[in-house]
């Protein structure tokens, strides 16, 4: 992990934002969630309603055609619909994501489920009932 963010860190000026990013990609690496529905990726040349169509929560990054590091749009998408866009990075967009979910108490994407839910118990310690998966990064961030 530290080659790729060394890596990341010479090819950009804004390290921190990579950083955070990595880190927001791999968490659902450790809690074996499977993104492939979630972070959803385009060229600007490709229509998005193509890439959303059967999308119930996600992510869309919109990508210049030979710059795959630097997003020109990031949205929210629910339901197939984009409801938030031109957000700065990813971290901001999957902040107001969770805030969205939490507060107008949505289930969280089945196959996100424990990405979520380390976010919630973990990071911003709401709720006192987590399940064993996140007990134990729980744990292993503690120490």
């Amino acid at each position: 992990m530290e080659d790729v963010l060394d890596a990341l860190d010479e090819k950009t000026s804004d390290i921190l934002t990579h950083r955070k990013t990595a880190a927001l990609r791999g968490l659902p690496i450790f809690v074996r969630d499977d993104t492939s529905k979630f972070f959803l990726q385009c060229s600007a040349s490709d229509t998005e309603e193509q890439v959303i169509r059967d999308a119930t929560v996600a992510i869309l990054s919109v990508h210049e055609d030979d710059d795959a590091l630097n997003a020109v749009n990031v949205a929210v998408v629910l339901e197939g619909a984009i409801i938030l866009q031109d957000l700065p990075d990813l971290c901001t967009a999957f902040a107001c994501l969770f805030g969205l979910l939490y507060t107008m108490n949505i289930d969280y994407p089945k196959e996100m489920f424990y990405t979520f839910e380390a976010v919630q118990c973990i990071f911003f310690d709401l709720g006192s009932q987590c399940s064993q998966r996140i007990r134990s990064l729980r744990t292993k961030l503690q120490l």
